[in-house]
């Protein structure tokens, strides 16, 4: 899974023909989607709740001024023109998964408490909007984590070989989005979240979703017993194949990466099957699930923010979008765990500065 150029998503246009869908929707899942349709659907209270069931954390003013400068933008000729903003962005968009509470362990979660982030990605948006790179980072990684503030008052100590996903579960986002400014050098402009159990509920929603699976599943940790070949699943069984990675290949994150990436694909072309606008009760438990499950950074706290940014992104098609796992290899110190691949994955983070 380290390399998968030019992956190819649903389609955006008139007749919906796959693989031109906005590639932006492969990094964050269905929140511009969502946000897009809101923006023309949405009125009075139905809009006020579905706003308001945003949650949001400032993590500008918990970090300061100690992470990585932003870059130098030149305002364009067309500014003065556009309202929509044009310059390359740089977005954490992690999944995380809740494992305590009777309704997340119905769902196949674990009996631990407190929440992790098991997925990661970073998205780049390049200049002008119309070219993106989504890397995805494995869980399992070991990193120096960085010391992090607490909302409680005072901060977190510096961890050496520390796992990737213990920034979120002991500082939340603002130490995971700390962290990986750390690892990558790359200053995150915004920051997404979805709640796993609200992708649950995301796709009961649309009606389930259809995923083809080229070997057999057989993970009682997640709940997921699946043989080779395609199943239309519910929102439980969804959310137990993106946790999964006990059975299938050698257990490790990096398998796990591969499903997520084809169940995001899937979600896509169910929502590019389903034409919510003409289903308005549909529409609205749809975006009500999206924008439950959702935290985002007090910089897209808002529906009209989210639909800026996804107008902002009209211009960036599947074609134009790649998408890849940043590079890694075993870790020397422990078999089960991975390092990042250098000098490879310096230069990829460089890339996208």
């Amino acid at each position: 899974m380290t390399g998968h150029d030019g992956d190819r998503g649903a389609g955006h246009d008139g007749d919906r023909r796959a693989g031109r869908r906005p590639a932006v929707l492969k990094a964050v899942g269905l929140t511009l989607a969502a946000a897009l349709v809101l923006g023309g659907a949405a009125a009075g209270w139905a809009y006020w709740h579905l706003n308001n069931n945003i949650r949001s954390v400032d993590i500008n003013s918990a970090l300061g001024d100690d992470r990585p400068a932003k870059p130098v933008v030149t305002p364009s000729a067309s500014a003065s023109v556009s309202p929509l903003p044009t310059g390359a962005l740089n977005i954490l968009v992690l999944g995380s998964d809740s494992r305590s509470g009777k309704a997340n362990e119905e769902l196949g979660g674990g009996d631990s408490s407190g929440a992790r982030s098991d997925t990661a990605m970073v998205v780049h948006i390049d200049a002008g909007r119309t070219g993106a790179t989504v890397v995805s980072i494995p869980r399992d990684t070991l990193v120096t984590r960085p010391s992090c503030p607490l909302s409680s008052g005072g901060s977190t100590s510096v961890a050496y070989d520390s796992m990737f996903n213990s920034a979120y579960s002991l500082g939340g986002p603002v130490c995971a989005v700390k962290t990986v400014e750390s690892v990558t050098d790359v200053r995150m402009d915004h920051y997404i979240e979805i709640d796993f159990s609200g992708f649950a509920k995301l796709v009961d929603a649309l009606g389930g979703v259809t995923v083809t699976t080229g070997q057999d599943i057989d993970d009682d940790k997640s709940h997921l017993h699946l043989a080779a070949g395609t199943h239309h699943l519910n929102g439980k069984q969804a959310l137990a194949l993106a946790r999964t990675r006990h059975g299938i290949g050698d257990g490790s994150d990096l398998g796990r990466i591969g499903l997520q990436q084809k169940l995001v694909k899937a979600l896509l072309e169910q929502i590019a099957a389903t034409d919510l606008l003409t289903d308005p009760a549909k529409l609205y438990r749809v975006a009500d699930a999206v924008t439950g499950s959702l935290t985002t950074d007090t910089g897209l706290n808002s529906l009209s923010e989210l639909m800026r940014l996804g107008q902002s992104l009209k211009g960036l098609t599947a074609d134009r979008v790649k998408t890849v796992m940043m590079p890694v290899v075993t870790a020397p110190s422990d078999p089960n765990r991975v390092v990042a691949k250098e000098p490879a994955a310096s230069a990829l983070w460089k890339s996208l500065r």
